[in-house]
């Protein structure tokens, strides 16, 4: 004790906090550090592979996306018309009656003066090893079973042309990051997201264990090159985990044995992610709102302790956003005729993501902005287009909303792969199996997973919930009102944090309080809601509040040692979370998914 009363800050971090890795994963960037850094590096959550396999699929996950219904069409023209309304622009149809024909738009290259906000194209990335070390080309275990095919006579001419030595022209095994996003169509690499709508991304068309060599390369890959950690010396680091709220179980029993098992980690923890946001904002209590890029969670903390039954998990997030910025404006016949495809394409999300965050923002009355949209055609140099973007302000107004935000890309796995540890660990995909008698119809309590695509699949199907269809401030409010105590409610009320990449957008801020604030029933005595300025970046905070936890954990009496995980998953007795424990326990706090 009379070290932590003389101890500088700097140095508490800086002595402890240099030798343990805080891994934040998410479903669209995964942020990793050292707990004795700032901030934390920010790295796409995704590998490109080479294959050989024809047909190619440019994105493991396209075969999960599915088209629009009519239903859904009708409740998104009737959520804009709602949106409209609220912030005095013209209805879904009224603008572009007015305006029967197209707007003007150009292809533009140089310099635009009248742009105030010149961005720069993306560039394809070069999927070719000019290292003469380099490895070769190794197959994933997709292509372990199948025979290695002839390239195209084609490819090999056009190869040949330009091969100036033999290792010049020799594909990467495997593109890590932004790196990955920027491959252009045409060449022999898929790309795969092990992580999908907060989950596992678990699916016929992507088998569990291809799933955890992802995980596995990608997380390998940052160790090494990016925070230069080899793994001869990673047994002198510790590892600790911070993962939404989402996370199942299962789940996280698999992630730690990556962690601690093939990363070679000596010890790990697990933390929630909404706890640690609260200890990285400096608070004990408040209510996490998590808007990250495919799910939105909320949970109350209290006294340094998750509430687990205020937890709620909306199916949306920052990329839908930008799908809905792409539909708004080919409504509004604003997008150039350029062929933009957010599945087949990912370096199309890419600049769908950066122009959300450049241009849209909640404000009320019609918002408009001249932009350069960038067109990427396979193989071929991007093409500037400048235009009119209009109703601007629409798209983030689908948090309220979640209908405006139809989920038609990458729904959420099944549940069948978390209903017992064991079907996780065999392909189970074509087996009929009885349910286990506590288990709910639907696992996750408040995940929405009765998607069309798994109508015909022979496990019983998840039925819907009322909450799956609340908009974010719909949420916040019965989150709050569930722990059912007047003195919490107007402290969590007043303690609302924003955290997630979402939370940067501008005129969010006050809008959340109106609309929390609507939502509160008449009938309860609470008339204020305060949401609280976060301290740094919103996306950092629950890397900062893990690497805060860690390092303040002297005793570290909930952390798990390799050798015990390894050999028997920890004694029962100990207090800790051993591999078929339904609850997992990280220090003072729980983490409970029952």
């Amino acid at each position: 004790m009379d070290y932590l009363k003389s101890v500088v800050p700097s140095n508490l971090f800086s002595e402890r906090g240099s030798n343990l890795v805080v891994i934040n994963p998410g479903s669209s960037n995964i942020r990793i550090g050292l707990a004795s850094q700032n901030t934390p590096l920010e790295f796409p959550h995704c590998i490109a592979r080479y294959t050989t396999q024809v047909p190619k699929i440019n994105v493991q996950d396209q075969m999960l996306s599915t088209q629009v219904t009519t239903p859904q069409y009708m409740e998104r023209e009737k959520a804009y018309d709602t949106i409209a309304t609220a912030l005095g622009i013209p209805f879904h149809d009224e603008e572009v009656a007015k305006n029967s024909f197209p707007r003007k738009m150009g292809r533009i290259d140089g310099n635009n003066p009248q742009n105030s906000r010149k961005e720069a194209a993306f560039d394809w990335t070069d999927v070719y090893g000019k290292d003469s070390n380099s490895p070769p080309v190794v197959e994933s275990s997709e292509n372990r079973a199948t025979k290695k095919e002839p390239m195209d006579p084609d490819q090999h001419e056009d190869e040949n042309d330009e091969e100036l030595s033999p290792s010049k022209h020799q594909y990467r095994e495997f593109i890590f990051g932004e790196e990955a996003l920027k491959i252009s169509p045409k060449e022999p690499y898929t790309l795969r997201r092990p992580i999908r709508r907060g989950h596992l991304n678990i699916s016929q068309h992507y088998p569990m264990r291809q799933v955890f060599e992802d995980v596995l390369a990608i997380w390998d890959f940052i160790l090494t090159e990016k925070l230069h950690i080899p793994l001869t010396e990673r047994n002198m680091y510790s590892a600790l985990l911070v993962l939404p709220e989402s996370s199942d179980s299962r789940e996280i029993k698999e992630l730690l044995s990556i962690v601690l098992q093939d990363l070679h980690f000596s010890s790990a923890v697990v933390h929630q992610e909404g706890l640690a946001a609260a200890f990285g904002n400096g608070l004990s209590t408040g209510c996490i709102v998590s808007m990250g890029a495919q799910v939105t969670s909320v949970i109350c903390i209290e006294d340094g302790v998750a509430l687990p039954t205020t937890q709620k998990t909306l199916p949306f997030g920052g990329e839908d956003i930008s799908r809905c910025l792409l539909w708004t404006q080919r409504h509004h016949q604003t997008w150039p005729q350029i062929r933009t495809d957010l599945y087949a394409k990912p370096i199309d999300l890419l600049m769908l993501n950066r122009l959300k965050e450049s241009y849209c923002e909640i404000k009320e009355g019609k918002l408009e902005a001249v932009a350069v949209v960038h067109s990427y055609e396979d193989g071929m140099p991007a093409g500037s287009h400048k235009t009119s973007l209009t109703a601007l302000n629409v798209p983030p107004m689908g948090l309220f909303h979640p209908t405006l935000l139809v989920p038609e890309a990458y729904p959420p796995p099944p549940s069948v792969w978390f209903l017992d540890y064991e079907d996780m660990l065999a392909d189970t995909w074509h087996m009929e199996y009885q349910r286990r008698p506590e288990m709910s119809d639907g696992l996750y309590p408040s995940m929405n997973v009765g998607y069309p695509m798994w109508d015909n699949y022979p496990v019983f199907a998840a039925k819907p919930k009322k909450e799956e269809k609340l908009g974010l401030a719909e949420a916040i409010t019965r989150s709050i009102l569930s722990t059912g105590r007047l003195d919490l409610q107007r402290k969590l009320f007043s303690s609302i944090q924003l955290i997630g990449g979402v939370a940067l957008t501008r005129g969010l801020v006050p809008t959340m309080e109106e609309r929390v604030l609507l939502a509160i029933p008449s009938t309860e005595a609470i008339d204020r809601v305060e949401v609280l300025q976060s301290r740094g970046n919103p996306a950092f905070v629950p890397w900062k509040g893990g690497a805060i936890l860690g390092i303040l954990d002297f005793a570290r009496d909930g952390w798990i040692r390799r050798d015990e995980w390894i050999q028997n998953g920890v004694r029962v007795g100990k207090g800790k979370k051993y591999k078929d424990s339904q609850f997992l326990q990280a220090q003072a706090m729980y983490y409970i998914n029952s």
